[in-house]
């Protein structure tokens, strides 16, 4: 399973989202915004927006820290 997530270091949800997945021993591939202009081209072309925290899970993009929808996601991508 790849699970990429966009974030910036200010951002309650990110920190919270990052936590969570920890919890669930869950790896991904954390892509600050704030740093890398590429990253933050790249969610604006997966999203048609810059609102974080964006979840890529095996190509199923999620925007927020919404825990039942990234349960789902994450299921699908077990599959």
């Amino acid at each position: 399973m790849n699970v990429i997530i966009y974030t910036i270091p200010t951002s309650i949800w990110c920190n919270d989202l990052k936590a969570w997945l920890k919890k669930k021993k869950i790896s991904f591939e954390e892509r600050d915004t704030t740093e890398e202009s590429k990253w933050r081209d790249e969610v604006l072309n997966k999203t048609g927006q810059l609102a974080v925290p964006v979840i890529d899970i095996n190509g199923n993009v999620l925007i927020g820290f919404d825990e039942k929808s990234i349960e789902e996601a994450i299921q699908k991508a077990k599959i």
